[in-house]
């Protein structure tokens, strides 16, 4: 297994993955089907004993309807700040064309942060 794999993946995905099953009510048997894996790799996952490849995290978060980033990322690790969150819910209630304007606008910003980034990492 590629360390990186074992950096990203925290601690708590055996309790998620049990969490996902209990919830909907699911053996691990039928979860396992559902996401078509072997009963065995789940009942692994869950203890902690093994870590599921790429793959089968794909699988299990299509199956049990859930991101990826919820399997893999603690709640404070991922999204953005809560004023962010409180400024796209605003944008969310504007009509298509200021929606577009400001899609734009935050995408001119991305680049332009993401030149200034690549700009720092070359002079060092």
């Amino acid at each position: 297994m590629s360390k990186l794999l074992m950096i990203i993946i925290p601690m708590s995905l055996p309790k998620r993955l049990l969490k996902l099953r209990k919830g909907q009510g699911l053996t691990q048997q039928a979860m396992a089907e559902a996401i078509g894996i072997h009963v065995n790799s789940l009942k692994k996952y869950e203890a902690g004993q093994a870590q599921p490849s790429l793959e089968a995290l794909k699988k299990i978060a299509v199956a049990m309807n859930v991101s990826t980033d919820y399997l893999l990322f603690e709640e404070h690790e991922r999204g953005p700040s809560e004023d962010l969150v409180l400024q796209f819910e605003a944008i969310s209630q504007f009509d298509e064309e200021d929606k577009e304007l400001a899609h734009g606008l935050l995408e001119g910003l991305i680049l332009k942060h993401q030149a200034k980034q690549s700009m720092l990492r070359q002079r060092k």
